[in-house]
This record gives C-alpha cells, structure tokens and sequence, in this order.
C-alpha cells in the first residue's frame, strides 16, 4: 500500500475540526487545544535571540547541535534515570509528533501491529497508519482512572505485535502510570520480545506529590524502549517544534538517516536556545510555576465538573486534560451542541478512539475564571440538550 493509500485511511483531525468551527463564534471559550496558555518564558526567548546574532542561522547534523544532544544526555541522567550517549542515543527532532513517526519507521514493517492503550493521542494511531503497520486498540480501566493492566496487554498480543506505544502522563485522560504499572507493561514487552514507545511529554506536569517515571529506567528496558519527549509543554515552546528521542543507536541511525531526507535537521537557534535553557536554573523554576498553576486549575475544574449531575469524572494526575463521561450521550453531538449554544468548545472523546466514546476532553489551558464561565455556559444549555 503507498504512503498516499495509508494517508486516506487516516480521519481529518477531531481536535482541529471542533477549532476550526469555535472561530465561527467570537466569544467562544476554547477548551479544545491542548496548548499551554503561557508564553515562552523571556530566558529562553533571549537565548534565541541570542542565537541568531552569533550565526546559527545555518543546517545543524542531522542528528541535531551536539551542545543540545550533551545537555539532553545529562538531563535524561539525572531526571529520568536514563543512561544515553550524545553521539549513539539521542537525536533532536522537529516535534515529538515526527518523534513518533520516526520511532515507528525505524523498525515495524508492513501489517504489523502497535499495541495502544485507549483512549490515545489521536497522532499515535495515525503514525502507526503512516509507518504501515496496524494500531490495536487496547481498552483500559476506566475505573481505575484509565490504567492499563498487563492481563489486557498480554491478551492483545499476537504473533504481529511488534510495540507497544505508551503515553504517560496521557493525553487525553490525564492518567500517570505508577512504577509498579510500567513495571507490569515491562513484564510484558519482555515476556512478548516487543519494543516500547514511551511518548512522555507531559513528564513535567505531573500533581499531588506524584512523579513521572520513564519505562527505560526500569531492569532490562533501556535498549528495548524509545523514549520520546518534547519542549512543548514543559517550557510552552509549542510553536519552536522542537523534540527528542532516545534509544538505542541502531534505531537512532534509523532514525536520523530518515529525518535527514525529510527535514534535514531542526531549526538550528531553537536547538540552541533549548540547549542553554536546560542549564538554566530559571527554566526549572518556570516549569514548576506552570506545574502548580495547573494543579489549580485542575483541582477547580474538577470540582465543577463533579456538580453536574449527568457527567462522570476521574481526577486527572497529570497533564492538562480531564476527560469526562457524559451519561451515555452522544460524545460528537454533545460537542457540537454545547458549541453552538454555549459557545464552549471541548474535544469529543471518540475522536482519542473507540474507548472514548461517550466522553470529552477539556483542556484546562485557560485561567480558572474562564473555566467556570464554560462549564456555567454549559449548565445552562444542559436541559435543552438532553
């Protein structure tokens, strides 16, 4: 099958067509895009200032600057436990989205299958399209927050299963696998002789006293696991599309060889920037401000959330969505209702997959005092749309 025959299988985008329909209404409150509200912190800004008077102007390896790839080997050490070296294991990328497609490329061949828990970023079922292999949806436990057990992994596998694509903290539910939880998903990818993609963007958003751990940390998975991670979200960089994987060098050769023919390289003084903001004690000290900001915010929306009598919600533990069942109605009718009446718009679950159906995802990237007006908005319609 050609690249453009997989592209026509893969959907238009949920989250993008609920935006481009929320322009329609000027004072719509957008809980759709899951983009940090915050700036760039003006650190980071200068340094990239700084970049373009000293000349880095020009390509960079493909691979990426080797000052970024040294300081993403000592970031990786000391906050995630992971043992990478700047020249074999790391490579900088356009994004944690061409992250992704990269990782799948790098060694799943035509109709083999990607183990994804669900609901899941809408990117991961359509890289594993893209890379010519087939995303099989693993459903998890919405009881238990959204978990994923390792009796469900295990039961998904078969003799096509190559991967394993994990997202924690996960986009859209917000769930934080605990380390005895990645230690059950190793036990598996082990015992199956599959590979792990671990998309770990949200890594810094991470509430209530809980911390992110990376599955490559763990016994026996440093050279089975991919590690994916980004700028995005943990320094609200989403427009430098600047990511960043690490693994082990026969993929990363992949890897680089097929960016090499797609982009050449990253933008040379966003690398820049990123490399001097991760020795920067101010980036760490914005980060956490974010960090807790957003714990605000998600504690707010959750209790209002709670009040409404039809919707069902889970605390989310990291990340900034929530992901509310809303009584058995229609997810994309529901969305569409609330935006036109309301003027709210939110993302239907169905979109992140079939486990989704039957919910919405809100992101809570806007001050609280708009999150309330939203789900006041959405109360008052809520008669008229049952």
């Amino acid at each position: 099958m050609s690249l453009s025959e997989r592209l026509d299988q893969i959907p238009p985008s949920g989250i993008r067509r609920l935006f481009e329909l929320a322009s329609r209404y000027p004072d719509a409150i957008s809980l759709g895009i899951g983009e940090p509200d915050f700036d760039t912190p003006p650190h980071i800004r200068e340094y990239a200032k700084e970049a373009l008077d000293l000349g880095y102007t020009h390509y960079t390896p493909n691979s990426g600057l080797q000052m970024l790839r040294g300081a993403l080997a000592g970031k990786l050490r000391s906050e995630n436990s992971i043992e990478a070296d700047p020249d074999r294991n790391i490579m900088v990328t356009v994004g944690a989205n061409q992250a992704i497609t990269l990782a799948l490329a790098a060694f799943l061949r035509a109709g083999e299958e990607a183990l994804i828990p669900s609901p899941c970023f809408v990117t991961h079922k359509a890289a594993v399209t893209i890379a010519g292999g087939s995303a099989v949806e693993v459903d998890t436990d919405e009881s238990g927050g959204f978990s994923i057990s390792s009796e469900s992994l295990s039961r998904a596998v078969t003799k096509k299963t190559r991967c394993i694509l994990l997202n924690s903290p996960n986009n859209p539910t917000g769930t934080v696998l605990s380390r005895k939880q990645l230690e059950e998903v190793a036990t598996v990818a082990v015992e199956h002789r599959l590979r792990v993609i671990s998309d770990e963007v949200y890594e810094a958003l991470v509430y209530d006293g809980n911390s992110h751990v990376s599955i490559a940390s763990l016994e026996g998975m440093a050279d089975r696991t991919i590690t994916i991670n980004s700028f995005s979200k943990a320094y609200a960089m989403t427009g430098w599309r600047l990511g960043y994987i690490a693994a082990d060098p026969a993929s990363i050769e992949k890897m680089v060889k097929l960016q090499m023919y797609l982009d050449a390289c990253p933008v040379a003084f966003a690398q820049y920037a990123a490399a001097k903001a991760l020795g920067d004690p101010r980036s760490r000290k914005a980060t956490e401000s974010m960090r807790i900001e957003y714990q605000k915010r998600r504690d707010r929306i959750y209790s209002l959330l709670r009040g409404i009598r039809q919707f069902g919600v889970s605390k989310p533990g990291g990340a900034f969505y929530i992901f509310p069942g809303i009584g058995g109605m229609d997810d994309l009718r529901f969305s569409e209702q609330i935006l036109e009446k309301a003027h709210v718009a939110v993302v239907p679950g169905s979109s992140f997959g079939a486990a989704g159906k039957g919910h919405l995802r809100i992101a809570y990237t806007v001050p609280s005092e708009k999150l309330e007006e939203a789900v006041s908005r959405i109360e008052r319609v809520l008669p008229g749309i049952l």
